[in-house]
C-alpha cells in the first residue's frame, strides 16, 4: 500500500475536474455540449432533436445531484486566483440506486467540446475516472458503451484496456441503417495490472 496522506484527487496530468456550478457560465457550457447534435449522435440512441435550454438545464441538474460523480473537465487556470481554467468537457460516473449499490459498478459517460477534440483530453479524463472509481470510490467494475459506427471511440476504449464484453445487434437505427451497441468493461484487478505494467504505484 502506498504511503498515503491527504491530497487533492481532482486533477490529472493536464486537466482539472470541478463541480458543476449553478452559474450562467456553466449553464451555457452544458447547453453547448448538449446541443452538439454530431456528438450526441455518437453517444445517445434517443431520437435526435434540437436541444432546448430547459432540457440542458435538467441534464445539468442531473449531473450535479444524481450521479456518483459529475464533473466539468477543465484546463489549468491561467493564474493562482482561479481554481480551474477553461472548461473542455463533462465526465460522469453514473449512480446505481441504493438496492444495487453492493454490486460496486458504474458507467462512464463523457463529452468533449468540439474545439477541444483530437487533443487526447477524452482518453486522459477516462483514465482519471478509472483511477477515481477504483482507488477513491472503491468500485469493482467500470463500463461504457459505443455504437458500432463510432470506430474512434471503440479504438480508444480498447487502447485504454477495456474489454469488449458483448453486442446488442441492430440496436440503433441511425442515418438509414441499423447499428450494434457494443459494451466495454474493466475490472479493478485488470486496471491494477495496467498500472503495474506502467510502473505506477497504486
Amino acid at each position: 500500500m502506498p504511503n498515503t496522506k491527504p491530497f487533492d484527487p481532482f486533477h490529472s496530468e493536464r486537466l482539472i475536474y470541478r463541480a458543476v456550478d449553478d452559474t450562467p457560465e456553466d449553464e451555457a457550457f452544458v447547453h453547448s455540449i448538449q446541443r452538439d447534435a454530431e456528438a450526441q449522435s455518437g453517444a445517445s440512441y434517443g431520437l435526435l432533436r434540437p436541444e432546448s435550454k430547459k432540457a440542458s438545464n435538467e441534464f445539468k441538474l442531473h449531473i450535479a445531484e444524481k450521479c456518483l460523480l459529475g464533473a466539468i473537465i477543465c484546463l489549468p487556470p491561467s493564474n493562482d486566483k482561479e481554481p480551474a481554467g477553461e472548461p473542455v468537457g463533462i465526465i460522469i460516473l453514473k449512480s446505481n440506486p441504493p438496492h444495487l449499490a453492493h454490486h460496486r459498478w458504474t458507467e462512464i459517460s463523457i463529452d468533449v467540446a468540439r474545439e477541444h477534440r483530437g487533443k487526447g483530453f477524452g482518453g486522459e479524463a477516462i483514465r482519471w475516472a478509472l483511477w477515481y472509481s477504483f482507488q477513491i470510490a472503491g468500485l469493482h467494475r467500470v463500463q461504457l458503451g459505443a455504437f458500432s459506427f463510432n470506430e474512434g471511440a471503440m479504438k480508444l476504449y480498447a487502447k485504454l484496456g477495456f474489454k469488449e464484453e458483448g453486442r446488442q445487434r441492430d440496436f440503433m437505427w441511425f442515418n438509414g441503417g441499423w447499428h450494434d451497441s457494443v459494451m466495454y468493461g474493466m475490472l479493478e484487478d485488470e486496471w491494477r495490472e495496467i498500472q503495474r505494467k506502467a510502473g505506477k504505484e497504486v
